[in-house]
């Protein structure tokens, strides 16, 4: 009975143990499982944290997946500063619940399967958990403002450090002798630093065609009609010929780059480098200076003050293009000073808007006539009334005494008593050539001409050329000179190019340079064309064909110079046509030969009217020879003939 007892209590016992093992089991997993969903969902959270921050790392330059532990403390210190004006104001809320990291989540949504095929790095952005705070505090939507401001943080060193061919100074120049380099070395790597903020233009159409342009935004385009109709921009290339700077050193092929809005202030010639006025410095193999040079003013202006100087134009570049445009469409009347090359093209360009709008358009100049210092008497005052009939009031023999601000216009006083008053000043009173760096790279400059003073094949120093309006030169046919004119610029630039790569040609090719008086009127010139030479003028009737425009329609350019070849400079054929009357002293010069005269041999030639013939006139001031009779010389151009 004892037993029995015994084994009914025992048994009652095990129920009550059993029924404690099962509840503290169930007590238990419930534990067990809150404790691993809470877990989950932290681990949840850091790593929906840790996904959110990768597009910020990224932006650093840092890879997301496979961060090593010292590449955070790298990053903080290249971007630190960025950091703190932009990360901090946001770091709150980074830190609090997983609220606002949730939408950046959302957002990006499309990526998250790349998170988990990428699943393995893991556990290396987890073990590196320690350094991630400083990368996963700014919130994700300080992704859209990061990247710009790190990468603005190198632009200083965008500049290359050291450039093969140095060009310096962005005109006609350099880009003529950066083509040639690149057709002679086609791996060339050159570099064209230039203060000016266009990559390289043509000067010509800024004082010619853009004026007679029909597009009202043409200051915007700088696209233009040559007088052949066909359309133009103004620039030599589009910007997808060069290759940036910062891409020169690494380019497989070589390339121009042209660096924009930076000068040269200093050389150093010994170390073959340059400094820019922000500091920076190049150094280079070989180098052209092609500066070009700076529009003079009057010091009579320049002495009158600040409300006369804020009312006068200096005439050179496309700033200064859009400017005058701007003032020739509100101002009344202008005034250009200068009787030359510049000035009386801007004289016609604006006189023919003036019938249009009433604009008064006044040229005034120290000679009688216009183009007084190139042209003989008679023909500069056949052109003088040439641009009176293109709507110019001209004021001729003209010095000028004082410049004042009276009752809201200039006055411009004269020597001889006159005043003409009028609301702004075009001062096209010629060029002063750029030799600042004259000094520091120990260059000489010449006293009679200014400009760098060269050798016949352009070369300042052994490894330093000059090209362009800079540049004095030795002629080796017609002695020491200086020009400055498009084709010369393109001439000297090929020159200085083709020596740079070791040509080591002289300079014997004679530029030319024409002038256009609307399209009907042009003339080209070569060599010394000065009006104190004797000349000789043989002129013809003219024809429909005689003028710039059915120029440019033959030969297909704008800039005439660029359809001539060298090649062409072959002894020509004279004409069968009785030798024409020397020197016809009458109104109608439609179209002739003027040739200028030093010691009976022909230095200088000009074509008025007479197109496509300059390599005749250029052999003929090559061959050096006197002629007896210049009525058989004008036979070679055949202008009775057409």
């Amino acid at each position: 009975m004892s037993t029995g007892a015994a084994g009914g209590g025992g048994g009652g016992g095990d129920n009550k143990l059993y029924v404690l093992l099962v509840g503290a089991a169930f007590l238990g997993g419930g534990v067990y499982a809150y404790q691993t969903v809470r877990g989950d969902k932290q681990r949840y959270q850091d790593r929906l944290t840790e996904i959110a921050s990768r597009p910020n790392k990224a932006a650093a330059g840092q890879p997301s997946a496979y961060i090593q532990s010292e590449a955070p403390a790298v990053e903080a210190t290249e971007t630190e500063e960025v950091h703190e004006q932009v990360s901090e104001p946001q770091a709150a809320p980074a830190a609090e619940e997983s609220s606002p990291p949730a939408p950046a989540v959302e957002e990006s949504s499309p990526p998250a399967p790349a998170v988990e095929e990428s699943s393995p790095p893991a556990p290396a952005a987890e073990e590196s958990s320690p350094p991630t705070p400083a990368t996963e505090e700014p919130a994700p939507s300080e992704t859209t403002e990061l990247p710009p401001a790190v990468d603005s943080a190198p632009s200083p060193a965008k500049f290359p450090s050291h450039a093969p061919y140095l060009l310096i100074g962005g005109g006609t120049a350099s880009f003529a002798a950066a083509r040639s380099i690149r057709a002679r070395d086609p791996g060339a790597r050159v570099l064209i630093v230039t203060e000016e903020p266009d990559l390289p233009y043509m000067r010509p159409p800024l004082s010619k065609e853009l004026w007679f342009s029909d597009d009202p935004s043409v200051t915007d385009t700088l696209r233009f009609k040559q007088w052949n109709g066909k359309e133009r921009s103004i620039y030599f290339q589009p910007p997808s010929f060069y290759i940036s700077p910062e891409e020169l050193d690494s380019a497989e092929n070589g390339g121009v780059a042209v660096l924009t809005g930076k000068k040269v202030v200093h050389m150093d010639v010994r170390g073959n480098k340059v400094q820019l006025n922000d500091d920076t410095e190049i150094s280079y193999d070989k180098c052209l200076i092609a500066t070009g040079g700076v529009p003079r003013n009057l010091q009579v202006i320049e002495r009158a003050g600040d409300e006369v100087m804020e009312r006068t134009s200096l005439f050179r570049k496309i700033e200064d293009f859009k400017a005058l445009d701007k003032v020739s469409r509100n101002a009344k009347s202008i005034t250009i000073i200068g009787g030359g090359f510049l000035g009386s093209e801007l004289a016609c360009a604006l006189g023919r808007r003036s019938t249009e709008s009433g604009l008064e358009v006044i040229q005034m100049f120290p000679e009688r006539g216009n183009m007084g210092k190139v042209l003989p008497e008679y023909l500069s005052n056949w052109t003088t009334e040439k641009v009176k009939r293109e709507g110019v009031k001209v004021v001729a023999e003209a010095l000028v005494k004082a410049v004042t601000y009276k009752d809201d216009k200039v006055e411009i006083q004269l020597k001889d008593g006159r005043v003409v008053k009028t609301d702004h000043i075009v001062a096209a009173v010629g060029l002063e050539p750029s030799v600042d760096l004259a000094k520091s790279a120990g260059l000489e400059v010449d006293s009679d001409f200014g400009g760098y003073r060269v050798n016949a094949e352009l070369q300042a120093r052994s490894n330093i050329w000059v090209a362009g309006d800079a540049a004095c030169f030795y002629d080796i046919r017609l002695g020491r000179r200086r020009v400055e004119h498009h084709d010369h610029a393109v001439v000297s630039g090929r020159l200085a190019g083709e020596n740079m790569t070791g040509a080591n040609k002289p300079y014997w090719h004679q530029s030319m340079f024409w002038s256009d008086l609307g399209p009907d009127v042009g003339y080209e010139a070569i060599g010394i064309v000065d009006s104190s030479l004797p000349t000789v003028g043989v002129f013809a009737k003219a024809t429909a064909k005689d003028t710039p425009k059915a120029a440019t329609e033959k030969s297909g350019t704008g800039i005439r110079s660029e359809s001539e070849t060298e090649a062409v400079a072959i002894s020509p054929v004279a004409s069968s046509t009785p030798a024409p009357t020397v020197e016809h002293h009458k109104d109608d010069y439609g179209k002739g030969v003027i040739f200028y005269l030093r010691d009976k041999v022909v230095v200088g030639i000009i074509l008025w009217n007479v197109f496509n013939r300059m390599p005749i006139a250029r052999k003929i001031i090559k061959d050096g020879e006197e002629h007896a009779d210049l009525n058989e010389v004008a036979k070679l151009f055949n202008i009775h003939e057409d």
